[in-house]
This record gives C-alpha cells, sequence and structure tokens, in this order.
C-alpha cells in the first residue's frame, strides 16, 4: 500500500542502514538494548577518572603533597633530638639516617589512604556519587583509577619527604637494593591505596573515616618499627608487631636503603615482597566484592 512504504529522502536515496538499531530482521550497527557495548576495559574512560583524581589532589597540592614533607621533616627532627643524642647508631648507622626510611614509607602509606578514602566518602556526602556510578565503567576500572591516582599521590608525597629529608645533616639516602625500595614502596601505597577505598565505601561521614585513620591506621603506623628495631621489645610484643603488615613495608623499604632490617636476611625479606603481594591481591579482591555488591554505595 502506497499510505505504508517508507519515506525517502529528498535525494532519493534510502536511510543508512548501519545507524539503525539491530532488531528482529535487521542488521543495524547497535546493539539490541541492554546489551553492553564496551566489552574491553574502558580505557578513555578509566584515564578520565584517574586524571579526575589526580587534579583533586594537585589544586590543593600545599595540603596534599607538600604539607606532609614538612610534618615528617618535624617528626625527623623531634625523634633524632630524643632520641638520636649521643651519634647513637642502630643497625650500623646512625639514628637519623636509620629512621629516614621508615618516616617516608610512613608518609607514603597515610596519604595513600588519605586519598582513597575521600574520594567515595565525599561523593556520598555531597550526592555526587552518581558522577562516579553513571560512567560507563565497570567496578574494577572504577577500584583501578582510585587506587591508582591515590599511589600517584604516595609516590609524590614519597618523592618530596625524601627531598626534605637530605636538608636534615647527617641523613644518607644511599639506596643498597634500588629493587627494595621501589617493591616495597609500590606495596605499602597499594596497600593503604585500597584500605582507604574499603573504608569510604563502608564510612557515612567523615566522622567514621577519621575514625579510622585515628584508631586503626595511626596506631599501625607508629608501631610498625618505624622509630625502634623490634628486637628491643619484649617477645610477645615482638610477636605482636611481626602480625602488622606494616612492619614488613616498613622494615623491607629501610632494607633497600640500608640493606639490612629487622625483618631477616635476604631471603626472609624475599618472603616478605611475596607475602605482601599476596595480602595486596587478597584486599583487592575483597574491596572489588564490596563494590560489586553495591553496599553503601547503590542502596
Amino acid at each position: 500500500m502506497a499510505d505504508q512504504a517508507p519515506t525517502l529522502p529528498p535525494s532519493g536515496e534510502r536511510p543508512d542502514a548501519s545507524f539503525t538499531e539491530v532488531d528482529a530482521g535487521g542488521g543495524g550497527r547497535f546493539p539490541p538494548r541492554g546489551r553492553p557495548v564496551i566489552n574491553g576495559i574502558n580505557r578513555i574512560g578509566l584515564w578520565s577518572l584517574y586524571i579526575k583524581e589526580v587534579r583533586r589532589f594537585l589544586k590543593v597540592q600545599t595540603q596534599t603533597i607538600w604539607a606532609p614533607a614538612v610534618t615528617t621533616l618535624l617528626f625527623l627532627v623531634i625523634f633524632s633530638v630524643a632520641l638520636g643524642r649521643g651519634d647513637r647508631e642502630v643497625l650500623g648507622v646512625n639514628f637519623p639516617t636509620f629512621v629516614a626510611p621508615g618516616l617516608i614509607a610512613m608518609a607514603m602509606m597515610q596519604n595513600g589512604f588519605a586519598n582513597s578514602s575521600f574520594s567515595l566518602l565525599s561523593g556520598k556526602i555531597q550526592g555526587t556519587i552518581i558522577d562516579l556510578l553513571m560512567p560507563p565503567l565497570s567496578e574494577g576500572e572504577l577500584m583501578t583509577g582510585i587506587v591508582g591516582a591515590a599511589v600517584t599521590r604516595s609516590l609524590a608525597v614519597g618523592f618530596v619527604v625524601a627531598l626534605a629529608m637530605l636538608l636534615y645533616p647527617g641523613v644518607s639516602l644511599a639506596m643498597a637494593h634500588p629493587w627494595a625500595v621501589a617493591w616495597f614502596g609500590l606495596m605499602g601505597a597499594g596497600m593503604l591505596a585500597i584500605l582507604g577505598l574499603m573504608a569510604s565505601i563502608w564510612a557515612e561521614k567523615f566522622d567514621h573515616n577519621a575514625a579510622v585513620t585515628n584508631f586503626v591506621i595511626a596506631p599501625l603506623s607508629m608501631l610498625s618499627g618505624t622509630f625502634y628495631v623490634i628486637e628491643n621489645l619484649h617477645g610477645v610484643f615482638q610477636v605482636i608487631s611481626r602480625a602488622n603488615p606494616f612492619f614488613y613495608v616498613i622494615s623491607g623499604f629501610r632494607y633497600g636503603f640500608l640493606g639490612q632490617s629487622d625483618i631477616g636476611d635476604a631471603t626472609h625479606v624475599a618472603w616478605a615482597a611475596l607475602g605482601l603481594l599476596a595480602f595486596n591481591a587478597l584486599l583487592a579482591a575483597i574491596a572489588y566484592r564490596l563494590l560489586k555488591s553495591g553496599w553503601k554505595i547503590k542502596s
């Protein structure tokens, strides 16, 4: 029938079928509704999220990067004066050289946690979390973007803190094992970035996040052997210290600079490196499942 014939464009050409949706009898380019279009990794979306998170902490870099360097340098000055007087040596080096790597690693971990723990929490409180949930990003891509930006901040803080340490008299940051510095630095930053993401999923207000920081992260950091060797502790407290994953990050990072640590010899350090990798993989799997379930995010 003439009234049911499709209307042709003025030029007499038929519509381009490649711009029609696939239906039961057609072969257009668009997939049916509900079928995912991006089957691989959304590289553009992942990169955009990563850059957004990096620009967020760079916009206030005085607070997020330079302030931790000043705070850590004050720690070095105070503990060096209080505990390092009289040319005290620990592990064969002067006290400032001993404590400097631990302070660098501690600053990296704390700032990695602070960065990732703010991302989802601020969105939940301000009502802008939809900006993270609506884009075509999978849970793995969302986690990778947030954790990657937190690790980037950790590395930036570690570099700035190391420069600040070099200004202190008597501190040497010569690396005996560069691989250990890189490995344990990345493992520590990644571990705290994932823990920060998990904390932001659980927290409903900034007080919850501050509670995790003050009652979990700060004590584990301070009691990780940053300012002492665990051989000076009672046997029970040595066992407790060895159950602290922060201890292996601090001691392994220090091993990269000094060539020795209270973990043990090179074999024990290698086992600690593999153990941190397995622990981070476990944390990543838990964080992924939390994001996948939508617990306290989509509900």
